[in-house]
């Protein structure tokens, strides 16, 4: 894999699945834009790179604001002077019983989540005309048996994969490739709870057939690059999980 002269840019890059993503998409020698809500993450996660003979540049962007957004785009190209991948990441999660989500919580969600990609996938569109790729992150809960908690969140994911279905059927003459991944990773958000709860932990990893939680950037982050490589050029409109083998995705 060469990702050389390719540029990436990458939502919510200052930890979790997105720090690996352009951590993995650097190694390969991609440019990536880091956009994340906290700039000083995202700047941590960006020096890193640089230090270790990448090419990053880290943008504070706000996803459920359109102006945000299409700064970061703009940021983008006065760096790198192109686009050729997007990776929707960002996401705030409303989770809880349906009775006890608020409404702001699951504005919050739809706004960060499907409308965020939206409006990225909107605004990148011209650039990534001719050989443009788009990964957008979805989520396994929608598949849960036991959907307790997790409605929520369910449907603005699940809602992310009807938008991405769509951009691979209309964008496909464009030759515009459109996937989405359902990662199971190692987020801090999940490192803390396997610390915090180690019996449910152990319990939960029973559930997966590999018997651990991917690494961010081993694991998610080479995969992705996998999926964004030249050999996977016929792939589009899929949906892939990254999970070692918990979810059934029918």
């Amino acid at each position: 894999m060469n990702f050389s002269g390719k540029t990436a840019l990458i939502t919510g890059s200052g930890q979790g699945v997105g720090e690996g993503i352009a951590r993995a998409l650097a190694s390969y020698g991609a440019n990536v834009s880091l956009a994340g809500r906290t700039l000083s993450k995202v700047q941590l996660v960006a020096d890193e790179i640089n230090s270790s003979g990448g090419s990053a540049i880290a943008i504070e962007c706000d996803v459920k604001d359109l102006g945000s957004i299409n700064n970061s785009i703009t940021l983008t190209l006065s760096k790198f002077e192109s686009l050729n991948i997007l990776i929707n990441n960002a996401q705030e999660v409303p989770l809880g019983n349906l009775l006890d989500v608020t409404d702001e919580s699951f504005l919050n969600g739809w706004n960060s989540g499907p409308l965020a990609t939206f409006r990225f996938m909107k605004s990148c569109y011209p650039h990534l005309k001719g050989d443009g790729k788009v990964i957008n992150l979805a989520s396994s809960s929608a598949l849960r048996p036991d959907s307790s908690s997790y409605g929520a969140y369910a449907a603005v994911k699940e809602s992310i994969r009807s938008i991405s279905r769509a951009a691979a059927v209309e964008w496909g003459p464009d030759n515009i490739m459109v996937n989405c991944i359902m990662p199971l990773a190692k987020s801090a958000g999940m490192d803390w709870w396997m610390n915090e709860n180690p019996d449910e932990a152990n319990e939960f990893l029973k559930t997966i057939p590999l018997g651990k939680v991917g690494d961010c950037k081993d694991d998610i982050g080479e995969a992705v690059c996998h999926l964004l490589s030249d050999g996977m050029n016929y792939i589009t409109g899929s949906t892939i999980m990254l999970d070692g083998g918990q979810a059934f995705l029918r």
